[in-house]
């Protein structure tokens, strides 16, 4: 294979061609196959909060999507003591339900208002209520940390409902590849169907 010097791939070209596109179109663009139904435009303190938030927001829905596929195809979890694996109602509960409380916790922690989520549906009614709730969840994931400086999301570290500690930056971080990681599972045994 010959690579002419200064010749520019296909993919560097087009990811150069956002630089001439006004900034609005180029944000639309950048969605990873899910229309992002936040409105990128949202005035945050911090940007770092604020592409946490829209990351949060296009990577639940993903999961949930990959979900419903599972679900269709009757995909089989790996036998497992965790109750978050029990079935693909308890893993899609797990996941919506760790996106409410992971909010809920850095405002308790940063001592912000209370967030107004509301419990996750038990799992005898999570397939029925999944996508209202998301939507609740992510609704309730926008405004609660629009005022947070940058200086307060690195230090101090804070203990988590299940011990470890995090920053709120890194529980931001966290929160985005909690979805991601389960996605990926679902992917994985959906394609070994």
């Amino acid at each position: 294979m010959s690579v002419k010097i200064g010749a520019i791939s296909p993919l560097l070209r087009r990811a150069s061609d956002l630089n001439r596109v006004p900034r609005k179109s180029a944000t639309k663009m950048a969605c990873i196959g899910y229309p992002l139904l936040m409105s990128p435009d949202l005035p945050y303190r911090s940007r770092a909060v604020r592409a946490m938030v829209l990351l949060h927001d296009e990577h639940l829905r993903r999961f949930v999507h990959t979900w419903r596929l599972a679900l269709a195809n009757l995909v089989s979890l790996p036998q497992t003591d965790d109750p978050s694996y029990a079935s693909l109602e308890a893993l899609g509960r797990h996941v919506l339900s760790a996106a409410g409380d992971d909010m809920i916790w850095m405002c308790e922690v940063l001592a912000l208002p209370d967030p107004g989520i509301r419990s996750a549906p038990d799992t005898s009614a999570i397939v029925r209520d999944a996508d209202d709730y998301m939507e609740h969840v992510l609704e309730r994931w926008r405004a609660p940390l629009r005022e947070v400086p940058n200086e307060k999301l690195e230090t101090p570290e804070y203990p988590s409902r299940w011990q470890t500690r995090y920053c709120i930056d890194s529980m931001l971080e966290h929160a985005v590849m909690h979805p991601i990681r389960h996605a990926f599972q679902l992917d994985e045994l959906l394609q070994d169907l």
